[in-house]
């Protein structure tokens, strides 16, 4: 457990979160858009959107939907925020739906959830009519983020903020009056998978507002930072950290346009503060090498590197000075990147932070709010997930002989449990932590290293345990792959023979091989992965290896599906 590194506001739950952040940064930007004038951006205050919360959880109670569940699908957008904290913080409990499902799980969620709401952007106005005729479960309200007044029996959410204006000014207290039960279930969220094997998580304010704190007591994201959002809302990584967190610090936060665009927007927003997932840092890091190896300065970066290296170990830092070139391509703000969800390749993170950007990496799960652990602004560990975050308690479960065994968490920002369902609730717990399923050991010091899922994890003949994610992430360095898997193949002896399914660029192949033809692809991707193998003890090595151009199976944060994957090699 680490110790309380800055000072927090106390909250108790997400209403006084946004009512004491409010008054310290009520004419802060709370959010940022562009206009058509480059350059120039329309801005929505602290004050502003608090406001907006206030009217719109009015109206929604006004028409019946108090203590009612309400859910939200939609891109990012701050009427999404808008939304679940107009239900959260006196309406009733709100259910946060995954944007990519596929219709038939939105209408299975919808009905398990017994919504009888759900606030959804326009993208989805084809399914919420079909959903509406054939009467789904106890779905009566459609609330549509895009319409400007209400229209065929759908309400317009701009319309029901203005209608909940209007109540207020004429003394209408119901919800700002509300009463918020911070212990008792104020958020359902659903695990990922498919909708029969998802579990429902019970989340309440107290779970969320203790994370909240724990995070600002220990990284320094603050009121003069822009925060880019790229990950899904719906997601509790991007929920807290993204999306609730930054209202608790007045910091401006900026949408993302899509994954193609991210290093605009980091230079037309001056982003400072970016969270995401592995794969996007690791390939934001071989962009940015392979660009300055196409200018040839890749010799030049290397020995600037070794400098600074010198020079620091001396307390003297010239990172952003001598890399400013790098700095600028990011939008020259940059000053620290989160990554959580999976561990982040130690080369990557060790490049980044060399080359003067810090990144922090986090660990947590939708059942713990979800962070567990991260590394702050000046306590880290290469290749760790952190030290415990000051409210937690983690110990090492069955730890093997390397000190390796599951990572079990308890504290007041683990879940309430999986709603009705106490089968999954008996297998989560014992003496009151939290199984995660992942494993992972700790250090002297108290710094977390995760080793991969449970269920991951190839156990050979001999004993010896085999983490696919050590491997996946040798596979991930070879130039041209774009990502990888790692299976153990089942032998006629028992045993299993360890192979890896690999993506290629095409284009890169091109361009750095002059490779097109698959079998020449295929020799070179053999020859680099048996070049890996010689890292590795002889009984980690990948004997067999397949190639393909089509993207792995992932969830919505670029988590490989390997059950899926397998399936469909196997």
């Amino acid at each position: 457990m680490q110790k309380r590194i800055h000072e927090i506001i106390e909250i108790k739950d997400l209403k006084d979160m946004l009512k004491k952040s409010g008054e310290m940064y009520a004419d802060k930007p709370a959010y940022k858009f562009k206009t058509e004038v480059e350059g120039q951006f329309d801005i929505i205050t602290h004050k502003e959107f608090r406001d907006m919360v206030n009217s719109l959880g009015t109206a929604l109670i006004k028409l019946g939907l108090k203590d009612k569940r309400i859910a939200v699908i939609g891109e990012n957008r701050y009427e999404w925020g808008l939304s679940y904290l107009a239900i959260t913080c006196g309406t009733g409990l709100v259910v946060p739906l995954d944007k990519s499902l596929p219709e038939n799980e939105i209408k299975s969620l919808i009905e398990r959830s017994e919504v009888e709401a759900i606030c959804y952007s326009k993208k989805y106005d084809e399914v919420m009519e079909k959903l509406k005729k054939e009467n789904v479960g106890n779905l009566k309200y459609l609330i549509s983020m895009d319409l400007s007044e209400h229209k065929d029996g759908i309400y317009s959410l701009k319309e029901l903020v203005k209608k909940g204006e209007k109540l207020i000014e004429e003394g209408d207290r119901s919800f700002l009056d509300a009463e918020i039960d911070a212990e008792s279930m104020g958020i359902m969220l659903f695990t990922s998978g498919t909708t029969s094997m998802s579990k429902a998580v019970a989340l309440s304010h107290k779970n969320i507002c203790t994370n909240i704190m724990d995070i600002a007591s220990t990284l320094d994201i603050n009121s003069e930072d822009t925060m880019l959002s790229f990950l899904p809302m719906h997601h509790v990584f991007e929920c807290t950290v993204g999306f609730l967190y930054p209202l608790y610090r007045g910091t401006t936060v900026a949408f993302c346009e899509g994954i193609k665009h991210i290093a605009d927007n980091l230079k037309e927003y001056k982003i400072s503060v970016m969270i995401s997932v592995p794969v996007l840092f690791e390939n934001m890091y071989k962009k940015l090498l392979k660009a300055i190896e196409k200018q040839g300065k890749l010799e030049k970066l290397q020995k600037g590197r070794k400098v600074s290296n010198v020079l620091r170990k001396m307390h003297i830092d010239v990172r952003k000075k001598l890399f400013k070139e790098i700095h600028d391509k990011l939008g020259g703000r940059i000053r620290l990147f989160i990554s959580g969800a999976a561990a982040l390749d130690v080369e990557v993170e060790r490049g980044f932070n060399e080359l003067g950007f810090r990144i922090a990496q986090g660990y947590g799960l939708t059942e713990t709010s979800p962070v567990i652990s991260t590394g702050t602004d000046d306590h880290y560990r290469e290749g760790s997930i952190g030290q415990v975050m000051p409210s937690l308690e983690v110990r090492i479960g069955n730890p093997d002989a390397d000190g390796i065994g599951e990572i079990q968490v308890k504290g007041p920002s683990v879940m309430l449990g999986y709603y009705n369902n106490e089968e999954a609730n008996k297998k989560s717990f014992v003496d009151g932590y939290f199984r995660t399923g992942d494993l992972g050991r700790m250090d002297n010091d108290g710094y977390l290293f995760i080793s991969g899922r449970e269920k991951s994890v190839i156990v050979l003949k001999n004993g010896k345990n085999i983490f696919p994610e050590e491997l996946e992430n040798l596979v991930n360095r070879i130039d041209g792959v774009s990502e990888s898997m790692v299976y153990g193949k089942p032998e006629d002896d028992g045993d299993y023979k360890i192979c890896v399914k690999v993506v290629y660029d095409p284009e890169v192949m091109q361009e750095m091989y002059k490779l097109e033809n698959e079998a020449e692809i295929y020799e070179l991707i053999h020859q680099k992965v048996k070049e890996a193998n010689k890292k590795m003890p002889a009984y980690k090595y990948i004997r067999e290896v397949m190639i393909t151009t089509e993207p792995l199976i992932k969830t919505t944060t670029q988590k490989i599906k390997r059950h899926e994957e397998l399936a469909k090699i196997l």
